[in-house]
């Protein structure tokens, strides 16, 4: 470039320095939290342009799930796979949503018959409080080519301080083409395999439930209102994750199925099946708080009631 061409930009850019920058009369809020679809049926969630969450869809997945979840440190919280066992354990992926036994189906494993499909997108909601995926899924027979279930999934995200946030999951299973029964079985509604180092067994974590047991030994598929597990997530920071189960839902105290490998999971049908009518529906909810260090009862206590008012937004469908 000629040097007056050089000197006449640098001028122009001096000029400019300290002129206030211009405004949009009409301009909206920017929502803290939002929901960014993504390539390839995923869709992010976002705190301030830093992802929280994503929900993961393609069509060829066994069925869909949440990964990562990302704590207060910046590093997720949860894994793909069991860290001993990944060809066993490929069903673990992160936070899902499956059952063991649908009218004798197993949606659990991967390779099986039980197959959860994405239907469509419901709404996406943005706002400063909270951001919401709604999405439509059925459960499938494979083998018979069968749908056995109708699926509505809500998820809520919501803020909370020192880059804690609680995630929401709501649930509405309605039996489609015949009576549905959920066996007996502890492997389902919901599923947690979390970060390597947080594992009692891997890196010296802790896992506590609502009525005071410690570790696989004492809280292994006990009955409890909610089951948090804690542990080094960096050299020098523990976090965690406290799985809840919801005073509305039909089962409750719900027993929790952990171990010390890392795992953790929400039941509904243990000991107990769960029958629906042709049409009849079974709603559930359930949270994931993700915290920061290894939190007081008291602290777990106030996220608790915390997710007890968190309220469901009615569907609108097509609402962005």
């Amino acid at each position: 470039m000629p040097r007056c061409l050089i000197v006449l930009s640098l001028l122009l850019l001096t000029a400019s320095v300290g002129l206030a920058d211009e405004k949009l009369p009409s301009a909206k809020p920017v929502p803290r939290m939002q929901v960014l679809p993504l390539p390839h049926d995923q869709v992010s969630i976002t705190r301030d342009g830093k992802e929280l969450t994503r929900y993961h869809y393609a069509p060829d997945l066994e069925r869909p799930f949440l990964y990562p979840i990302v704590g207060p440190s910046g590093r997720s919280l949860t894994r793909m796979g069991h860290p001993h066992d990944p060809n066993g354990h490929s069903h673990h992926n992160s936070v899902w949503v499956t059952h063991h036994d649908v009218n004798g189906v197993d949606f659990w494993a991967d390779r099986s018959p039980g197959k959860i499909q994405h239907v469509k997108v419901g709404e996406f909601i943005d706002s400063d409080d909270r951001a919401v995926i709604r999405m439509h899924n059925v459960w499938v027979d494979t083998e018979a080519g069968k749908q056995l279930l109708d699926e509505m999934r809500t998820m809520t995200v919501v803020p909370l301080e020192g880059d804690q946030w609680l995630l929401v999951i709501d649930l509405v299973l309605t039996a489609k083409n015949g009576p549905v029964t959920f066996g007996d079985t502890p492997f389902g509604p919901l599923g947690v395999r979390m970060a390597k180092t947080i594992g009692v067994h891997d890196g010296g974590g802790s896992i506590r439930n609502s009525e005071g047991q410690v570790d696989e030994k004492e809280v292994f598929r006990q009955p409890a209102r909610w089951v948090d597990y804690s542990g080094p997530i960096t050299r020098d920071t523990n976090e965690g994750i406290t799985l809840m189960n919801h005073p509305d839902n039909p089962i409750y105290p719900s027993a929790f199925h952990v171990r010390n490998d890392g795992w953790m999971g929400a039941t509904m049908s243990y000991q107990k099946p769960v029958q629906l009518k042709q049409g009849e529906s079974i709603t559930l909810r359930y949270a994931l708080f993700v915290h920061s260090g290894i939190p007081s009862t008291e602290k777990i206590e106030q996220a608790f009631n915390a997710f007890r008012e968190v309220l469901l937004l009615p569907a609108q469908e097509n609402r962005r």
